[in-house]
């Protein structure tokens, strides 16, 4: 289940601090990117209660739908909940909201940059800023001093940085595939290329958390 909502969390004058924003995005958020929201937010809830918002779009959601059974499934498998969600469309007003978009695919790392430009050093395919995660790890990134927020804010030009070194052996490793409308088969392989990039994000921020 996912954890209860702690209080704001404060600065070191005091003072409530905004929660890091992480937005992931799909086709029609109902199937990968629910998935993805769902399960980030259980595990950054652990790390540290309050700090992060999880939320999830789509470049064409069918708006207001629940998530898909299969992948509700595969969300309470690993301890989280798919209750109370509502598909929604993304607009640019949702992502101005984001500090790191997380997509699906390389497709939808376009269509967020195409509505929103600015975010081209804040938008990875989940899967690719994982390896860079991984990058950063390998040349010994340390923990942040004391202001988690200031390090997630600085960490997606971090991660654009090692780009170089986080290169996929083919272009289809970089995408998570889209279930919808198909076989449980493709569920489980959908959920075996997003489930590694959520471990590794979560093992980043629980050693620097």
């Amino acid at each position: 289940m996912l954890l209860p909502k702690a209080s704001e969390p404060e600065t070191s004058d005091g003072s409530p601090s905004v929660p890091i924003r992480i937005l992931t995005v799909c086709t029609g958020n109902i199937c990968r990117s629910p998935v993805a929201e769902r399960l980030l937010q259980t595990g950054l809830n652990q790390v540290q209660p309050g700090a992060f918002e999880v939320r999830s779009a789509g470049t064409r959601a069918m708006a207001g739908d629940p998530i898909q059974p299969l992948s509700q499934d595969i969300i309470t498998s690993y301890g989280g909940t798919p209750d109370g969600f509502a598909a929604r469309q993304l607009t640019p007003e949702i992502l101005r909201q984001a500090d790191l978009v997380l997509a699906m695919s390389a497709q939808h790392r376009g269509e967020v940059i195409h509505l929103d430009a600015s975010l081209l050093k804040r938008t990875f395919t989940i899967r690719e800023f994982a390896r860079m995660l991984e990058a950063l790890e390998d040349r010994g990134i340390p923990a942040p001093a004391g202001d988690t927020a200031a390090f997630w804010r600085d960490l997606p030009a971090r991660a654009a940085a090692v780009r170089h070194l986080a290169q996929a052996a083919e272009p289809a490793d970089n995408d998570v595939v889209d279930p919808y409308r198909r076989g449980p088969e493709i569920y489980r392989q959908m959920e075996d290329e997003l489930s590694p990039a959520i471990r590794t994000i979560l093992r980043f921020a629980r050693q620097r958390g």
